[in-house]
């Protein structure tokens, strides 16, 4: 299956202690199963941080999914569990990763679930009323790898600038 990373320069290799703390699934590596998500996060990565928007494909060897790494899979539609587990990684108040798992798969947090993680923060909405509100919303799906096992199953295969 091919993964795609949009950044703003080539990554020779991942370094899983470069990736930010704070981000839907934790610290890690990132990926999409859609070109078109990852050319525009590197479109918006070059134009925020400078450097030249840059696609990286990736094979991903999906015997990953059947092999014994600790994997995590959500629905592609929002859903509460996912919901919850985005808020606690992206909660800056966890000092400590809050899970182990080597690969999770689930939808990108767009603008619109930030918005409703402030709302559920604020006791608008709870977490099964933010999550309703955001069910007919398309999220783009991502691919988190945690660990340097998990990240010996994708292997660059191209790089070029977009």
């Amino acid at each position: 299956m091919k993964l795609y990373h949009g950044t703003n320069a080539d990554i020779e290799y991942i370094d899983l202690t470069r990736g930010l703390r704070y981000k839907d699934f934790g610290k890690g590596f990132y990926a999409t199963p859609d070109r078109t998500t990852a050319v525009r996060m590197a479109q918006k990565r070059a134009r925020l941080f400078g450097g030249t928007a840059t696609l990286i494909t990736y094979d991903f060897d999906e015997t990953a999914l059947l092999s014994d790494l600790k994997i995590k899979r959500f629905p592609e539609k929002a859903s509460v569990e996912w919901f919850l587990f985005v808020d606690a990684n992206r909660d800056r108040m966890n000092a400590d990763p809050v899970h182990d798992y080597d690969i999770v798969i689930g939808p990108i947090a767009n603008d619109g679930v930030v918005l409703q993680l402030t709302n559920y923060r604020e006791g608008i909405y709870s977490p099964e009323q933010a999550a309703q509100l955001l069910q007919d919303k398309y999220l783009d799906q991502q691919y988190y790898f945690g660990t340097e096992r998990a990240i010996g199953y994708i292997h660059k295969v191209n790089v070029e600038s977009v």
